[in-house]
Parts: C-alpha cells; structure tokens; sequence
C-alpha cells in the first residue's frame, strides 16, 4: 500500500503541493487529477523519492520511499524518456539494470511483453525508427519491466490508435488483478470513469475533492435528466431548478441544480405527448471535474 500523508512542498513562495493526504491499495487503481500545474509532477517525483525535502510522509507498504523501496516502483512519464539511438534491447536493460534487475531476467521478459504488445520484431530496432504508438509500447514496458509493486500511469494513452488503446486496457486491468496498485492520471475523465474506484482532484497543489467515485456522483447535487419526445424549450427553461437545457442527437438533456427539483420537472415534461424517455442520471466525471476545478481555481 501507498500511504502519502499531510505531504507539501514548497518552491520559494509557491506551495506546489499542500498538505495532501491518500492511500492507494493493492490491487486498486487511483486517480490522481488536475490541471497542468496543479501539482501532479511535484507529487510523482516524491513518490520516486527524486524530491526529498518536503514535509509530511510518503510510504510503501509501511516503508520510507529511499533508492532501495524505488526498485519496486514503475513510472510511464507523459513526456517520453526514451534514448532514441538505442534499439529496444538495449533500452530496456539500461531501465531493467537501473532496476537491479539481472540481464538476462530482462530480456525474457522483455521477450514476453513484446509478445503481449505484438511487436515481437522491433526488439533490436532503433527506438527512433519506432512510430509514435510502438514508443509509448516500449515506454510502457519500460515501466513494468521490473513488475512493480506501484506502478504511476501519466497519460498513459499518449499517441495511440484506438485498437491499441484497447490493448493498453487490458494489460492495465491485468496488472491491477496481479496485485499492482496504480495510480492513474489523465486528462481524459471518460478513462478515469473507466479505471479509478477512488480519486483526488488537486487545484494549485489542493486536494478539492476526493474520495470514491459513485459517493462523489452521489453527493455531487447537480444532475442530468434526459429526455425524449416534443417539449417546449423556453417552457421548462422557467421551471425551477433548471440550470441549461441543451440537444444531443435526439434527446434534450436538462441540467438542474439539485435532485430536488425531479418531481416537478416530471410533472411538467408530463403535459407533453410521445414523451419516450424521462431519465435522471448523475453528471459525468467531466462535467463534475471541470465544476469543482472551475469553482476552485479563481480562489
């Protein structure tokens, strides 16, 4: 388990991260959000113990992050890393090696995770002859290659073609079963949705909202009613609670304020003929993202 406890840490006068606190499970998968700037980077590179001189306490599995607890951490940067000269062969034991892992243990498994990714044939090509995607492949092996115990995905879908997104997927739902906690950043709410049980959005280095994904929806007061069929636009504009009203394919959706005004919106909807849908749903992770951060970031 990660334990990162009334962790901050100052740049000058600038509080890149200000007492922040989360635990992340083994086996779970963790959401770590944010703007650029709101202090991500500062909290991965003290997790990796590369920034020491903060106040609070970052822990693995009960143990102070030094350069022996690091072994057992894996990190896929946004921005690639990768030394582009070298075939993949030889970049992956560079990382593998850094790992103390032992040459030959790297290119078995090596072998292993170019079969999983299918490019089994770029192993001892030139890493700048590799496009975009089967970069971020090796990236990503690059990061698993010593099978973390913590694994941090920043971006992790960075320049892929949507099959092989849906490749990414599935060896990241696999890890999570073997027992690798991951934290999990991206600018893309529909994967956080997708990945994350528990998350913590940070505003200027601030936790603004954490916690388990169904009990922020839950307690998040604004909702979305969906509906099908004729209705008169301005008409339910005035109705009480409604916030916007706008048009999907062939649906209205009506945003309101709080659940408390269901009723009376039903009631009206209810005047209408060949109404065919009526459904009240909890906001989107975006839509509740860009709310809180938007609330939050002028303060």
């Amino acid at each position: 388990m990660l334990k990162v406890t009334n962790v901050s840490k100052n740049y000058g006068k600038i509080k890149a991260v200000n007492n922040l606190s989360f635990e992340v499970d083994k086996g779970e998968i963790f959401g770590l959000l944010g703007l650029n700037g709101a202090g991500k980077t500062t909290t991965f590179r003290m997790i990796l113990g590369l920034i020491d001189d903060y106040s609070g306490e970052i822990t693995l599995n009960g143990k102070k992050i030094d350069y022996s607890i690091t072994d057992k951490i894996g990190f896929l940067t946004e921005e690639r890393s990768l030394l582009t000269k070298l075939t993949v062969l030889e970049q992956i034991i560079y990382y593998g090696v850094l790992k103390s892992m032992d040459k030959k243990i790297i290119e078995k498994k090596l072998d292993y995770w170019l079969k999983v990714f299918e490019i089994t044939e770029y192993k001892n090509r030139k890493i700048k002859e590799l496009s975009k995607g089967n970069q971020q492949k090796i990236q990503f092996i690059s990061a698993i290659i010593n099978d973390p115990e913590l694994l941090i995905l920043d971006e992790p879908f960075s320049g892929l073609d949507p099959l092989n997104v849906e490749l990414f997927k599935k060896v990241i739902i696999d890890l999570k079963n073997k027992g690798t906690s991951i934290i999990f950043s991206s600018h893309r709410m529909e994967h956080v949705e997708l990945f994350c049980d528990r998350l913590v959005v940070l505003v200027k280095g601030k936790s603004v909202l954490s916690g388990y994904l169904k009990d922020i929806k839950k307690d998040y007061k604004k909702k979305n009613i969906y509906v099908k069929g004729d209705i008169d636009i301005d008409k339910i504009k005035l109705c009480k609670g409604v916030e916007n009203i706008t048009k999907q394919k062939d649906e209205y959706i009506i945003s309101i304020t709080s659940e408390e005004y269901t009723n009376s919106i039903f009631k009206e909807i209810s005047k209408y003929q060949n109404i065919t849908k009526f459904s009240v749903e909890d906001p989107s992770l975006n839509e509740i993202f860009i709310n809180t951060v938007g609330e939050n970031y002028e303060k």
